[in-house]
């Protein structure tokens, strides 16, 4: 893969709007302090951030002040606008509780001087009170705002679609790169596993990651829809490194704001974009329902390999009776994907959890894998045999040959006659008998059919 460029970006505003909270979410631990008195940050302070797989140099900078050029607060100004000459970004940020000042205006101004582009971001953004200071930043001039939260992690989608805008990396480059070189099977073993975990609130994700990593990293309490940090986590499980990768919940609708759900729901869209590997957790006292359904379908339509966990495991009793009926409650839903691997597990005891890991490994080997050309044909001309493609109006429908495309996930082409003919349910035949005999049990598989073009189509006979 090649080597990028690793952009600087500068986070700019007038004090206590949460600049440094911002810079400590990016680069994932705290390096800047943070507190409410305004003005604790005078110096710059660099960091390496991160952001899904966009990598780059953040700097915090003091607070914005018009002040005189030789005071303390015109020297950090100063400061302010050095780091700002050498930035390939700035984010402006605002607190959209307190709404715009003149302060805000002042460097507002000054920055569409400047040559360095600009992303403003209205910071402080979760709940109703906001609303009214998220819509007064466009009279800024500085184009549309980013509603976030850096307290909570709300709105990080939205912020990395902004940086890769300006810095000239596109969203999909990571994944472009990786499809051009495909992964020998050793390369996959020895590559971090990039895992997602997602699922309803209260299902108890922060608890799962937090005693995956053996600290406290995320908050966690009894309340539905406490946020989480969407920036991922360097792990590894028994020496085999892992990228864990939390996204910011998916809520029910009738506990957040509109504009809140929605960025929710990128964050949690991007995070399954960017996974190899996603584990589904389900709160076992209320087994499945309809959402998590959503969003398992969610993570197969993207392509990714899926690992469902059943959690609170300890805080049932008929454990037979629960397992059967989720399990049959899966098979009838996820109808498209058989053998999804289910796993009780607890994580407030750890119990199976290394079960959990090692079953990520492997279906990612699974969803990582290519069959050799010629087993592929041989299984094919043998799953013809035994079941021959339909003869709709008395023509049959040839299928000649079947090639492996890509893997991650797997994908198929099958050449022949007529295919647009070929009926969905002779499809699924195909699909589920190639996840029967080529073990490619409960990974996701694409397969195109693809008909030769007759050459005398469409030409006048003579």
């Amino acid at each position: 893969m090649k080597e990028r460029h690793k952009p600087t970006i500068v986070i700019i505003g007038r004090p206590n709007v949460g600049k440094s909270t911002l810079f400590n979410r990016l680069v994932g631990k705290k390096l800047a302090l943070v507190d409410d008195t305004p003005g604790v940050t005078r110096d710059r302070r660099e960091g390496d951030g991160t952001l899904f797989d966009l990598e780059f140099t953040i700097v915090d900078t003091a607070g914005l002040e018009d002040a005189e050029a030789t005071s303390l607060a015109g020297r950090m100004r100063a400061q302010t606008e050095a780091a700002l000459d050498t930035a390939d970004l700035a984010l402006m940020v605002i607190d959209a509780r307190a709404g715009l000042t003149p302060l805000d205006r002042h460097f507002a101004g000054w920055l569409r001087a400047q040559d360095t582009p600009v992303v403003l971001l209205a910071n402080k953004a979760e709940g109703k009170m906001a609303e009214a200071g998220y819509y007064e930043a466009y009279a800024l001039g500085l184009g549309e705002p980013i509603a976030i939260s850096a307290e909570h992690g709300e709105g990080l989608a939205d912020l990395y679609q902004a940086i890769v805008g300006h810095v000239g990396l596109p969203p999909e480059d990571a994944f472009e790169e990786e499809e051009k070189a495909e992964p020998t099977p050793e390369e996959v073993a020895a590559a971090p596993l990039k895992l997602a975990v997602v699922g309803r609130p209260n299902a108890g994700k922060s608890t799962l990651i937090n005693r995956l990593l053996g600290e406290d990293r995320l908050v966690t309490g009894p309340e539905a829809g406490i946020t989480r940090d969407s920036i991922s986590v360097q792990w590894e499980w028994k020496g085999r490194p892992v990228r864990l990768i939390d996204t910011a919940g998916l809520r029910r609708r009738a506990r957040v704001t509109t504009k809140l759900e929605k960025l929710s729901a990128a964050d949690t869209r991007r995070a399954i974009d960017f996974a190899e590997v996603v584990v589904l957790l389900l709160d076992a006292t209320l087994g499945l329902e309809a959402q998590d359904l959503k969003i398992a379908d969610q993570v197969l339509q993207e392509g990714r390999a899926l690992v469902i966990a059943l959690n609170k495991w300890d805080s049932v009793e008929d454990h037979g009776s629960i397992y059967r009926g989720v399990a049959r409650a899966l098979e009838d839903g996820l109808s498209q994907v058989k053998g999804v691997p289910l796993i009780p597990v607890s994580a407030a005891t750890g119990k199976n959890l290394d079960t959990l890991i090692k079953a990520a490994f492997e279906i990612r080997d699974l969803w990582s894998r290519r069959v050799p050309t010629s087993r592929l044909n041989d299984w094919f001309a043998a799953a013809l045999e035994r079941n021959p493609p339909p003869a709709p109006g008395g023509k049959r429908i040839k299928l000649r040959y079947i090639t492996q495309a890509r893997i991650r996930p797997p994908s198929f082409i099958v050449f022949g006659n007529r295919l647009e003919e070929l009926p969905d349910s002779y499809q699924r035949y195909l699909v589920n008998l190639m996840r029967e005999e080529l073990g490619f049990m409960g990974v996701p598989i694409r397969i195109n059919f693809r008909s030769r073009e007759n050459p005398f189509a469409g030409k006048p006979r003579r």
